[in-house]
């Protein structure tokens, strides 16, 4: 009977942290057409997602596709080590001495447990980072439900007489995280950082349910022996495909969750009283197409992120940095 390799926690964090970094500096500018897609409501300004991409470098610029990756950046790290670490903590408590596979069930426990535990990061990162992006289709909207002929000057300032129809500042000024993040511990404490936390849970566990399993099944049809690694390339097209499966099985409850995050709406937009209200609006107002808004460029962000982020995992990157300072 052979004993179990240890996992080392700062190692996977490292890889967790340096596979975060990559990943989303690669496919931020999907995951900026994909919320704005998201929370388009009726007429959209956006027809999909090239669409969005050519709007947003028009009218915001190269960095405009950017805006929110640093707080992504930043919160990043810290969220794909905890759920790539959790997940492997947790193999490892379920799995049995006497056996050296787990079961699916006991897969699809240890993925339900990553996802729960991400969620501490994830909530307040993305609820802060949907501002970001979303602010660039609310200058437009309000300058589409005013009439105003032309594409909206960058951050320009609304019509005084026509107030925004939530917050203080202007939704035409350029947000900033820390500001954001300033205002809703003064007025609503630590929950309004955590606003949209069941729904974060919601889309986050049935990923990881469906994502490790089917990640952990695919990879190791690359190894020829269960003891050594896949290929570094098969890593990444497992992770691609695993991440692309499970981004667009879940996509109704990250619509659902966009909508309830986004703080802001513009003129007209209707806003939510959770997620069973969220639903009941939109299925009455846009119809079941709705749920499935921005499948493809979540498949298109998550399939790349995830195989990147598995890839630099499994190359061990980590384990490299750490035997070098010993």
């Amino acid at each position: 009977m052979g004993s179990k390799k240890k996992i080392s926690v700062p190692a996977k964090l490292i890889n967790g942290g340096v596979a975060g970094l990559v990943g989303v500096s690669c496919v931020f500018p999907i995951d900026l057409a994909k919320t704005r897609l998201q929370n388009q409501q009726g007429q959209g300004v956006y027809t999909g997602m090239r669409d969005c991409l050519v709007k947003t470098l028009r009218s915001e610029g190269f960095f405009g596709m950017y805006r929110g990756a640093a707080v992504n950046l930043t919160l990043v790290t810290p969220e794909k080590a905890i759920k790539l670490a959790a997940n492997d903590f947790f193999r490892q408590l379920l799995s049995q001495d006497s056996r050296k596979e787990l079961t699916l069930v006991r897969e699809m426990l240890a993925g339900c447990g990553a996802g729960a535990c991400q969620v501490v990061v994830t909530s307040p990162m993305e609820m802060l980072k949907i501002q970001l992006q979303d602010a660039g289709r609310l200058a437009i909207h309000q300058q589409k439900v005013l009439g105003t002929d032309g594409p909206p000057a960058p951050f320009s300032q609304p019509p005084q007489d026509r107030p925004y129809t939530t917050g203080t500042a202007s939704a035409f000024k350029r947000p900033s995280a820390t500001v954001i993040a300033r205002d809703l511990l003064k007025t609503q404490g630590l929950v309004g950082l955590y606003k949209g936390l069941g729904v974060t849970l919601l889309r986050d566990v049935p990923f990881s349910i469906i994502y490790f399993p089917l990640f952990a099944n695919i990879n190791k049809l690359g190894q020829r022996h269960s003891e050594e690694k896949a290929p570094f390339f098969h890593s990444f097209v497992s992770g691609c495909v695993a991440g692309s499966v499970a981004a667009v099985a879940v996509t109704p409850l990250d619509v659902l969750k966009t909508r309830i995050q986004t703080l802001k709406k513009g003129l007209g937009e209707d806003t939510y009283n959770g997620i069973i209200d969220c639903a009941r609006k939109i299925w009455t107002h846009e119809g079941p197409a709705a749920f499935m808004k921005g499948a493809g460029c979540r498949a298109l962000v998550i399939a790349p992120l995830f195989g990147i982020a598995q890839g630099v995992y499994f190359i061990g990157i980590g384990e490299y940095i750490l035997g070098y300072f010993h």
